[in-house]
């Protein structure tokens, strides 16, 4: 299922989508690395925002918080979203 983009022309649409499927696995796979990094990047910026007095370390913990399953982020940093906050 293809969810069409809504500023974009079927034509257009279908030219980006055949560029997409040309492109090789392994700068497939570098533009999602880099997308990945780019939202993660931003969740830092959004966690520093709200928590300006967080250390680096803390910054880490919350962003772990809002990747991982509560149980995982307590075993892996010891911290509880529930209790800390995200």
């Amino acid at each position: 299922m293809e969810i069409p983009l809504s500023d974009t022309s079927p034509q257009a649409e279908a030219v980006l989508i055949e560029l997409a499927r040309a492109l090789p696995p392994w700068r497939k796979l570098e533009i999602a690395l880099g997308m990945t990094a780019a939202v993660r990047q931003a969740a830092l910026a959004g966690i520093r925002s709200r928590h300006p007095q967080a250390s680096e370390e803390e910054a880490r913990k919350r962003l772990a918080a809002l990747l991982l399953p509560r149980e995982l982020a307590i075993a892996a940093y010891g911290w509880d979203p529930e209790k800390e906050g995200y």
